[in-house]
């Protein structure tokens, strides 16, 4: 919104000049970062306050742990802030015309809706049952799908350099241009949306523990920040050689013709897309929520994140994933989540079979999520907590290294 009322108004006087700094998406994404973290953390007490007076607490289940059990009654729904101080910012320093943008904005959006009704059951009827999952996962296949069909089904608001490589698959540590895989469009469509929903739900039983997700979140969105900007940066090639001063003359003369463009994707060997760079300013934002969000959600926590939050951050997160050309590479950079959700999963499948066969039904682990499983081995939470922190920084390091090592 800024960008496209500000930005026009460069030349129109002298002391205007100033605005042409926002041609620049670095600016944007950091202004973004600034005005998400500065909302949360001006509207984060009064929020909480809110949530007090209305008796909006976190239910705890009965068999849950003891230090769990102390945290009945703490303000939940604070995802429902953290959407605000990502969706605002978003909206004022992104391109209003990305379509990129605006199909990540969307399903973080309603993803949102999907765990505002989770919550609402959960506090409405004292049970921490909540929206049966079913129902759950129908309304998230529905809001994913119809965002990844707006971004996938031809139309004008879409560019030439997305078109044609949508429905390849990039494999980390791969050049993308010498090993292309195409996969038929329903196959990897089908593909990008339990990307999409399975990150939203990752994310979703990360968050059990003080602080647990919304860290990982914030390293994953920093990673994908910078993703998603070489993925669309393309600079002239004035520019180019006005940096670049032990080239030769002759070099020099070449790159200074307006028509010459340099793309560091191309240079990298890793998918060009154009749009992607204006998801930058969403990474900022997400940021700048995460972090100011962190300050309240820290151990001990004063709010929880609840599923409003939860699902719609692990939903942006996915689409980021599928509209960088980074599905595979999330399982690496979302290691967290990955492992959440699939220890999760065996849990489950690991029980229904050991009590086919057998007739009792046999755990994998102590309790699922395996954060859980930790705790029930012993691990005081802040030591989850904060070497699952690690672990994400660790895997994030990885997956900005592969940019280069192909």
């Amino acid at each position: 919104m800024l960008f496209e009322l500000l930005y026009p108004l460069r030349h129109k006087a002298p002391w205007l000049g100033g605005l042409n700094v926002l041609r620049y998406i670095p600016f944007r994404a950091v202004a973004a970062t600034i005005t998400a973290m500065l909302m949360s953390f001006l509207m984060s007490p009064w929020f909480i306050r809110e949530l007090q007076k209305k008796q909006i607490g976190q239910v705890v289940r009965e068999d849950e742990a003891a230090h769990h059990q102390v945290k009945r009654g703490t303000p939940t729904m604070g995802g429902a802030l953290v959407i605000l101080c990502l969706l605002v910012p978003t909206i004022l320093w992104a391109d209003p015309h990305n379509v990129f943008v605006w199909s990540t904005a969307a399903v973080t959006a309603g993803y949102g809706v999907i765990g505002y009704l989770d919550d609402y059951l959960k506090i409405n009827q004292k049970s921490s049952a909540g929206l049966a999952g079913r129902y759950k996962l129908i309304g998230q296949f529905l809001v994913g799908g119809a965002a990844l069909a707006y971004v996938f089904i031809p139309h004008a608001g879409l560019p030439q350099d997305w078109l044609s490589v949508r429905f390849h698959l990039a494999i980390p540590f791969v050049a993308f241009s010498k090993h292309p895989i195409v996969l038929p469009g329903w196959l990897y469509g089908s593909f990008a949306l339990i990307c999409v929903v399975g990150m939203s739900n990752g994310v979703n039983l990360t968050d059990g523990a003080d602080g647990l997700a919304i860290g990982p979140v914030i390293v994953n969105a920093l990673a994908y920040l910078v993703i998603a900007y070489l993925t669309g940066a393309v600079f002239s090639g004035i520019v180019l050689a006005k940096y670049l001063s032990a080239i030769g003359p002759e070099t020099r003369e070449a790159l200074s013709k307006p028509e010459v463009m340099f793309s560091v994707a191309r240079y990298l060997d890793i998918p060009a897309l154009s749009p992607a760079s204006e998801l930058t300013i969403y990474c900022g934002a997400m940021i700048g929520a995460g972090v100011g969000f962190l300050w309240f959600n820290s151990f001990p926590a004063s709010v929880f994140m609840g599923d409003v939050g939860a699902l719609s951050l692990g939903g942006g997160i996915g689409m980021l994933a599928v509209l960088t050309k980074s599905e595979l590479l999330s399982l690496i950079l979302g290691g967290i989540f990955v492992l959440e959700a699939g220890s999760s999963a065996l849990q489950t499948s690991y029980f229904k079979l050991t009590r086919r066969l057998t007739g009792e039904g046999k755990r994998l682990f102590l309790r699922a999520p395996f954060h859980h499983h930790l705790e029930k081995k012993g691990w005081p939470e802040t030591k989850i907590v904060v070497r699952f922190w690690i672990i994400s920084i660790l895997l994030a390091l990885v997956s900005i290294a592969q940019l280069k090592v192909r």
